[in-house]
């Protein structure tokens, strides 16, 4: 093997074309996922255009000094390497961040007054939690790991890092991260939403195995912490032909 690699003679490959980029999205069944984004584009375009929603020079201005220091490109040429290196122009930049800007503006057009009522509906959706979790694939394993838990108060990232199937807990020693309840599986969310802090739930059940959790904090929702999460949130169901508003008012 290391004397075949000593002689191979890897060929030049020419940096690939347009073509053969969206050949590989299809080959790599990505393409469909990159045409309803750029559909939704088209969508957000031709409405903006209907209300007549635009944006200013002053605002792209903004907005790309914003990007520049963002991704640190404070001067030119590092700007123009960073272009070369997406394999896009200036006007291919500049255009995406006016869709940005008119996608922001068409948001709080559709949707900025109805935030309010659609957050105190739905309030619940809202709180955040933190959670650890142990993910097995075999029940009575997971009873047994639950009830040492509960017992025996052993330790929930030791027993994590050594059986947890879930590829993020284990590697974080069982901490699954910071959660918007609505992000959840129902199962998940049914088990945990009265729970309290340090409490052991489980084994539940979901599709990806058994799940043993612990709730490590609570976070309240206010308005003013999550108003773009409520907002995309309304926007998103309205791109994808959701109905959202409609089932607040049931």
């Amino acid at each position: 093997m290391q004397e075949t690699l000593e002689k191979l003679v890897l060929p030049e490959i020419s940096p690939a074309t347009d073509e053969v980029i969206i050949a590989y999205l299809r080959q790599s069944y990505k393409i469909a996922e990159i045409a309803v984004q750029a559909e939704q584009d088209a969508l957000i375009l031709a409405v903006c255009e209907q209300l007549n929603i635009t944006v200013t020079e002053d605002e792209l201005q903004a907005k790309g000094d914003a990007f520049r220091l963002e991704y640190k490109l404070l001067g030119a040429s590092e700007t123009l390497a960073w272009l070369a290196k997406q394999r896009i122009t200036v006007e291919d930049w500049s255009q995406g961040i006016r869709v940005s800007l008119l996608t922001q503006k068409l948001k709080e057009h559709l949707f900025g007054d109805a935030v309010d009522a659609h957050y105190m509906n739905n309030r619940d959706d809202y709180r955040r939690v933190a959670l650890s979790q142990i993910l097995i694939r075999d029940l009575t394993e997971a009873l047994q790991i639950a009830q040492v838990l509960r017992q025996e108060n052993a330790s929930f990232s030791a027993l994590a890092l050594q059986h947890s199937k879930g590829k993020q807990s284990k590697e974080n020693g069982g901490f699954a991260g910071v959660r918007f309840i609505a992000e959840l599986l129902p199962e998940i969310v049914k088990a945990v939403v009265e729970a309290k802090e340090g409490e052991i739930i489980g084994p539940i059940q979901t599709k990806l195995g058994y799940h043993i959790l612990r709730v490590e904090k609570w976070f309240p929702a206010e308005l003013s912490e999550v108003r773009e999460q409520v907002l995309d949130s309304l926007f998103q169901a309205w791109l994808q032909g959701g109905s959202k508003l409609e089932q607040d008012g049931e």
